[in-house]
């Protein structure tokens, strides 16, 4: 069974930074492309990011780019996605989620789902 675990989550200070992290088992990294997506009190689920197999190629939402950055250590099977400059508009429950094949991932359907995680900004 594949199964995704976030952790690092928690509040923060306005302008601070945040590193969440993403546990894979069932599948290898390099099979599997992985992506961050968020979902605030009242509002749909968006894409936050994302790192395909193959390649590596990366992909960001604009309201996050220059931000946040995504990046894999495949010895823990690991996929991490790091936060800076945190602002009152990116508060929310964050969900690592993986793709197969996953030699595309924006825009993609995911099949597997990490538990989500909560990221409060706050003085």
């Amino acid at each position: 069974q594949v199964q995704l675990v976030e952790s690092g989550g928690g509040l923060v200070q306005p302008g601070g930074s945040l590193r969440l992290s993403c546990v894979v088992s069932g599948r290898t990294l390099d099979s599997t492309g992985i992506g961050w997506f968020r979902q605030a009190p009242g509002k749909g689920r968006e894409g936050v990011g994302c790192i395909t197999t193959g390649d590596g190629s990366r992909y960001y939402a604009d309201a996050v780019k220059d931000r946040f950055s995504i990046s894999r250590d495949t010895s823990k099977n690991t996929a991490y996605l790091h936060m800076t400059n945190l602002n009152p508009e990116d508060p929310g429950v964050y969900y690592c989620a993986g793709i197969t094949p996953g030699y595309v991932c924006w825009g993609y359907e995911y099949q597997h789902w990490g538990q989500g995680i909560q990221v409060t900004v706050s003085n």
